[in-house]
């Protein structure tokens, strides 16, 4: 969404597509005003071929990766088409999409039009995908599931005030519910919700640390505003992000993988505390101002960012 708001800045016609199943937890999270776009700047959907579902919660990553290689390339196809053929809408110069999304490559090939792939993950991420073969040749397995009371209990326990987002479903069993002993204990200092505006509240004074399951965009996040990290990473190229952000970055701290209540109050304690959290605030801080100075003008994202936005524009000639 960021990438597509740069763009629209930049004189671009945007269409930003979603699917049905997501577009609905951008309104109940947003609100439906947030969706309803502009003159040059419009939402459009396609179906998930999932069963239907009202509930807003973290949909099975298996199935979905299996609905996107079976059932995403008609109805994009489809979404195309009508825009193509759209008497307001001008011609369409480039497709961007997610570096997951196969189908989007094949339907830009049938049209003759530019695809960009749009690679949300971190580059140490992708660089550890490449190695999947020798890690499934090895039988390396995956990390097991951890559990949610323990984290709830270490929070608690540390007696520090907190926001804790808990998003529906992305728990699975009886550990997603929480104890009421657990509620009444943190009333005081404790907060949980569904979403927020990350960055904004990664990027108030009175954030000490994030606790992250170390996707790439909450890595980003929590460096351009100067936070360190205890990482619990899950699934995906967390593993990696986290590795660089404890061992190559210093800016973070792991939590083993058996996780306890009395590891999370100490971790807690110790970044909050102690003379580790400070090493640790300072060098994120260090890296604060390295991606500042990245991004700002004449920076290497920023010359980056316009050179691609130059290849745009001479292919929309």
């Amino acid at each position: 969404m960021k990438l597509a708001k740069i763009l629209h800045s930049r004189g671009f016609y945007v269409t930003f597509v979603n699917t049905e199943y997501n577009d609905k937890r951008l309104i109940r999270s947003q609100g439906p005003d947030f969706v309803k776009g502009f003159q040059d700047f419009q939402f459009e959907t396609i179906p998930e071929g999932l069963p239907p579902s009202d509930r807003d919660v973290t949909q099975d990553p298996a199935s979905l990766c299996d609905s996107i290689r079976k059932n995403y390339l008609t109805p994009f196809r489809d979404l195309l088409s009508k825009l193509i053929s759209s008497p307001i809408i001008p011609p369409i110069s480039c497709i961007i999409s997610d570096g997951i999304l196969s189908f989007a490559i094949k339907a830009a090939q049938e049209f003759g039009i530019l695809d960009v792939q749009f690679w949300t993950a971190s580059a140490c991420g992708y660089m550890g995908y490449l190695q999947y073969d020798e890690l499934r040749r090895r039988e390396i397995i995956p990390f097991k599931d951890h559990d949610l009371k323990e984290f709830a209990w270490g929070l608690a326990n540390s007696k520090h005030p907190f926001l804790w987002i808990v998003r529906p479903g992305i728990v699975m069993g009886d550990s997603a519910v929480l104890p009421d002993e657990f509620l009444e204990e943190i009333k005081d200092r404790g907060l949980l919700a569904s979403w927020c505006p990350q960055d904004q509240v990664l990027s108030h004074p009175s954030i000490g640390v994030f606790l992250t399951h170390c996707g790439w965009n909450s890595t980003i996040e929590s460096i351009s505003s100067g936070v360190p990290l205890i990482c619990w990473p899950f699934f995906a190229e967390q593993q990696t992000n986290c590795r660089y952000a404890c061992a190559e970055w210093g800016i973070g701290v792991e939590v083993n993988k058996d996780v306890k209540r009395q590891e999370i109050e100490a971790i807690i304690k110790d970044m909050l505390e102690g003379k580790k959290g400070k090493e640790l605030k300072d060098k994120a801080l260090e890296w604060k101002k390295k991606a500042a100075e990245a991004t700002d003008i004449g920076g290497p994202s920023w010359k980056h960012f316009d050179t691609f936005l130059e290849r745009l524009l001479l292919n929309r000639e």
